[in-house]
């Protein structure tokens, strides 16, 4: 198949074009900083640019098969829109092109009643400090881009993966309708997911939830790998291309 893959330079991104490369897809690459992108194969096409720009979002996407989208950014106090904009322009671009399947991540934080993930500090404290006051605008926006997938004709599934951490192969992990318990999610574990279900239709027309089962770090390991990680490098307009904010309980 050919997938289109946006936030293809982001933590995420990176795994899913890996992979799709490794089982034999050829990838469409899409991202602000192509300069930046080292992965280099011969069904590789790298394309800059910005998924607010709607003329170069439907040239990545025209031929593909499917579209998976790990597009995301930093925490701001500020209004972000990078999801429902980019959406947008994603899911306009698949129907001028005809192109049906879309897998997009989103977070399970954008519905904290769907179950719970932890015990009382994390239920009471610090899962909703995170969601109301320090991603208050990007699970505000995440919300707006889950709602224009569900609402639109495409072939879809929406990824919420818990808290994402870093893990060096494909482990133990769990992916079930709408909601998981587990508090944490492996990227490589969440980019398998992304690219296995690019050829699947299981959960089409579904939210999935996906969590690593076998090797997630405790809340305190991940707080104190969060504490000591270097700042992500953000552009000039302050932005920085990733799957999920870089912390312990991005979701």
């Amino acid at each position: 198949m050919q997938l289109a893959v946006f936030g293809a330079n982001g933590p995420t991104g990176r795994l899913v074009t890996r992979l799709a490369l490794e089982r034999g897809h050829t990838v469409v690459a899409f991202t602000r900083h192509p300069t930046g992108f080292t992965l280099v194969h011969e069904r590789l096409t790298v394309v800059g640019g910005d998924v607010a720009d709607a003329a170069a979002v439907e040239a990545a996407v025209r031929g593909a098969d499917a579209v998976l989208s790990s597009l995301g950014v930093p925490y701001s106090r500020q209004p972000i829109s990078v999801y429902s904009v980019g959406t947008t322009n994603i899911l306009r671009a698949m129907d001028a092109t005809g192109v049906a399947r879309f897998i997009g991540v989103s977070s399970s934080a954008t519905d904290p009643s769907a179950g719970p993930h932890g015990g009382f500090f994390f239920e009471k404290v610090l899962q909703p400090f995170t969601i109301t006051v320090l991603g208050r605008t990007l699970y505000d926006d995440m919300r707006r881009m889950e709602g224009l997938v569900t609402a639109s004709d495409v072939d879809w599934t929406i990824m919420r993966p818990s808290g994402l951490f870093d893990a060096e192969k494909i482990s133990e992990y769990a992916i079930a309708e709408t909601y998981l318990p587990g508090k944490f999610t492996a990227r490589i574990d969440l980019a398998d997911a992304i690219v296995t279900s690019s050829g699947s239709r299981e959960f089409a027309g579904r939210i999935a939830a996906v969590t690593t089962t076998d090797g997630a770090p405790t809340l305190a390991q991940m707080m104190v790998r969060e504490a000591f990680k270097r700042p992500p490098k953000h552009d000039q307009a302050g932005r920085t291309e990733g799957s999920l904010p870089e912390h312990p309980t991005a979701r």
